[in-house]
């Protein structure tokens, strides 16, 4: 296997472990908030079903590995630079403590460096065109399904004491923070998964965009080892500090982000966990009062989704021109 593919199965390693480090927040935020679960117990559930959930489909996986450029079109040095911008964005972002989207940032690095290095005809539209349709809709979904499934909880429920609410909603709270860490794998991990497929056929080593067993694994394990590791700032901002939760509402909100996600991952559309968690959370503390979500929170959180991809185009449009540059 040439250099360069091994310098970029070890960059995706790393990007993947950013992005479980980053994204741990979404599996377990809630259900360590709501205190269903010890730290230790929570990030132990959330990084065995997120590798579960890398070997559910390698449908994302596929529409990444071509929906975003040709993959004949690029060389490994324009998959290097978007894995090595995505990777460094990812770092500081849960250094601060925000929630990002590994998705914006991985897609928008590939989208710098193909530019960088082709030039703006060797993206593919459609293909993007359908990817950011997934990207921009699912947020809204996140919103409308948190709060119609905490309003239909409610209905049911809400004359209950709380306390025997939040016990019994405390168990279920298990199952649902297990279901959104299986979700999370089932698309986010697909992503570097279609990223390391692109460079092998680029690379020639491949000659479809099919996903190889080995693959699935390293980045399978990779997620889990981030998550793993669990990204505390970003804990503490999605499960404390934007929303006061109770197991109820980490039940609400991981059930609605788990459907959406599920359902994506299903149909080859990558979505940004990040932001459905978030935007569930957002439309369960709604329910509530509009004043019950900390919205000062919440707007960091969207300035940093907002940035996130062009930060990473940039990034990534420079370190390509500079590895061009440098080997001459």
């Amino acid at each position: 296997m040439p250099e360069i593919i091994i310098l970029i199965v070890i960059l995706a390693i790393l990007f993947d472990i950013s992005n479980g480090w980053n994204d741990a927040a979404n599996a377990i935020a809630t259900v360590v908030s709501t205190r269903v679960l010890t730290p230790a117990q929570a990030v132990l559930l959330a990084a065995g079903m997120n590798v579960l959930g890398a070997f559910l489909t390698t449908a994302v996986a596929k529409t990444i590995g071509k929906g975003v450029v040709d993959p004949r079109a690029v060389t490994e040095i324009v998959v290097a630079a978007a894995l090595f911008s995505g990777f460094s964005w990812n770092t500081v972002m849960t250094r601060l403590g925000l929630p990002v989207s590994a998705s914006h940032a991985l897609i928008g690095g590939l989208i710098g460096a193909a530019i960088s290095y082709g030039g703006i005809k060797i993206l593919n539209i459609s293909g993007l065109i359908k990817i950011f349709s997934s990207l921009l809709i699912s947020p809204v979904l996140g919103i409308i399904f948190g709060f119609f499934l905490m309003k239909l909880i409610l209905k049911f429920f809400g004359t209950l004491p709380v306390g025997t609410v939040n016990k019994h909603f405390g168990k279920l709270q298990l199952l649902s923070s297990g279901f959104m860490a299986f979700s999370h794998g089932s698309n986010d991990a697909q992503k570097v998964m279609g990223i390391i497929t692109l460079s092998l056929v680029s690379g020639g080593i491949l000659h479809s965009v099919e996903v190889p067993f080995w693959v699935i694994l390293i980045c399978a394990l990779a997620m889990g080892l981030g998550t793993a590791i669990g990204g505390w700032k970003v804990i503490k901002t999605m499960g404390v500090h934007m929303l006061k939760l109770e197991p109820v509402h980490g039940f609400a909100a991981e059930t609605s982000a788990t459907a959406i996600i599920l359902g994506a991952s299903h149909f080859g559309l990558p979505v940004s966990t990040t932001h459905v968690i978030a935007t569930a959370i957002m439309g369960v503390g709604a329910t509530k009062r509009l004043s019950a979500v900390r919205w000062g929170i919440a707007g960091k959180i969207v300035l940093a989704w907002v940035l996130t991809l062009p930060a990473c185009a940039l990034l990534a449009w420079v370190v390509c021109k500079g590895i061009v540059w440098i080997t001459g």
